[in-house]
């Protein structure tokens, strides 16, 4: 599963559909990498006020991972949510 991230409500919305896919329970996820499972539910409705390493460890529980690359040009790219 791919998903263009270009806000905090996505990238929210990528962990929880991610964690569905895998027919994982909040609590079930959190316990695959040590965390909280109230860490796993901010995460996914606030996860702006989420640690990197938490960030990190939560998608290694989902197998998934950061790709990073350059923003292409677009007309109105200031006016994103970052």
């Amino acid at each position: 599963m791919d998903s263009l991230v270009l806000t905090n409500r996505q990238l929210a919305m990528a962990l929880k559909a991610r964690r569905k896919s895998l027919g994982l329970t909040q609590v079930e996820a959190a316990s695959r990498v040590g965390l909280l499972p109230k860490t796993v539910s901010a995460m996914e409705s606030r996860p702006e006020r989420a640690s990197v390493e938490s960030l990190f460890k939560y998608l290694s529980a989902l197998d998934m991972e950061i790709y990073l690359h350059r923003k292409e040009e677009t007309p109105n790219a200031g006016d994103g949510e970052w």
